[in-house]
C-alpha cells in the first residue's frame, strides 16, 4: 500500500473526497496550494509561473494531478475557454518539470483527463484505444495528455479520462436544480450516450490505478451505458418531480456557448471501463441510477466513501 500521495486540486470535488479515503487509511497525503502552506499537509506552488520546488514530490508513491477550472461553470465564453485550457496545461507542465528534475526517483504521475476526449461518436463504442474526436473538450484533452506523457521517460504515468461525477456536488447539481424547479426533461435530443461515474467508484478507481501499477489511458466510467434521458429522469424520480419539459440543442447552444453544450450535453459517447475491468476492478455502482439514488439518499452526503479499496 502507499504511504504518501501529493494531491494538485485537494480543494476539489474529487481531490476532497481522495484525500479523505486516504486518509482514514493512514496514508499521508500532501496538498499542493496556492497560497502560503498551513501545515506539514500542505505545500505551496505557482503553477501560472511554473513554480513548484521538486523536493516537495520526492519520497511520494504518486503525485494524482487533479487541478483545473470547473468544467461545470457555464456558459463558455471564449475567455473561460482560455481559462480551462491554460488552468489544465500550465499546472501539468509544472508539475512534470518538477518530476522531471527528480529522475529516476520521481513518484508516478497519476494525471486528470476527460471522457471528453472522445468527443461524440454515435453509435460507437469507445474504449481507451478509440481514437480522440474533434470537440473543443477533446482538442484540449488530447494537449493537457500530451503535457503529462512527458513525465513517461522518467516515470509511470496514467491517464484519468474520467467521466461526470454523479455526485450533489458534480453533474447533478444543475440537474437537482431543474428538478427542483419542476423544469427536469430531455436535453437535446436525450438519447445520447452520457458517460458517468459515482464518486465513491471515482476515489476507488484512483486508488486501484495507483496500487495496481496502471499506465497509460484508463477510462473511469461505470459499466452500464446510461442515456441523458435516463440520468435527468433517474433524477426527477429521486425528487419526486416531473420530467417533462425538453431543452432543445439550439436552446442549450444559446444559453450555454457551442462549445460547452457539443462537449457536454448533447455529446453522444458510449465510454467503457476496459482497462479498470481488465485490471481486476469491481464498481460499488454498477448503473446510473443506482448512483444517482446513493447520492441523493437522506443523509447520504452525496455518497459514503469507502475507506479501503476494493479490487
Amino acid at each position: 500500500m502507499a504511504a504518501h500521495i501529493v494531491i494538485s486540486g485537494a480543494s476539489g470535488l474529487i481531490g476532497r473526497a481522495l484525500a479523505r479515503s486516504l486518509q482514514s487509511d493512514g496514508i499521508a497525503v500532501t496538498a499542493l496550494v496556492r497560497r502560503v502552506s498551513r501545515g506539514s499537509g500542505e505545500a505551496q506552488w505557482d503553477p501560472e509561473r511554473g513554480e513548484l520546488d521538486p523536493a516537495v514530490l520526492a519520497g511520494a508513491d504518486a503525485v494524482v494531478a487533479l487541478g483545473g477550472a470547473s468544467v461545470g461553470r457555464l456558459p463558455w465564453t471564449r475567455g473561460y475557454q482560455r481559462t480551462l485550457i491554460n488552468s489544465r496545461l500550465d499546472s501539468t507542465r509544472t508539475l512534470v518539470t518538477a518530476l522531471r528534475a527528480l529522475g529516476s526517483d520521481a513518484p508516478a504521475l497519476v494525471s486528470a483527463s476527460a471522457v471528453g476526449f472522445y468527443g461524440s461518436a454515435p453509435g460507437e463504442t469507445l474504449t481507451e484505444q478509440s481514437p480522440a474526436g474533434d470537440t473543443f473538450l477533446a482538442r484540449l484533452c488530447v494537449a493537457w495528455e500530451a503535457e503529462a506523457r512527458r513525465a513517461e521517460d522518467q516515470t509511470r504515468v496514467a491517464l484519468l479520462r474520467t467521466a461526470p461525477v454523479i455526485d450533489r456536488g458534480g453533474v447533478l447539481a444543475p440537474l437537482i436544480r431543474l428538478s427542483s424547479l419542476g423544469a427536469g426533461g430531455p436535453l437535446g435530443p436525450g438519447t445520447q450516450i452520457w458517460p458517468w461515474i459515482s464518486l465513491d467508484d471515482e476515489v476507488r478507481a484512483i486508488r486501484h490505478i495507483i496500487e495496481s501499477e496502471v499506465s497509460g489511458p484508463v477510462n473511469l466510467t461505470g459499466p452500464t451505458p446510461a442515456s441523458a434521458n435516463d440520468i435527468v429522469r433517474a433524477v426527477a424520480r429521486e425528487l419526486h418531480r416531473p420530467f417533462w419539459l425538453p431543452a432543445p440543442t439550439w436552446a442549450l447552444r444559446l444559453g450555454l456557448s457551442r462549445a460547452a453544450t457539443d462537449s457536454l450535453l448533447v455529446s453522444d459517447a458510449d465510454v467503457r471501463p476496459v482497462v479498470l475491468r481488465e485490471t481486476g476492478f469491481t464498481f460499488t455502482h454498477p448503473t446510473a441510477q443506482e448512483a444517482v439514488a446513493a447520492a441523493l439518499s437522506a443523509g447520504s452526503g452525496g455518497g459514503r466513501l469507502a475507506a479501503t479499496v476494493r479490487p
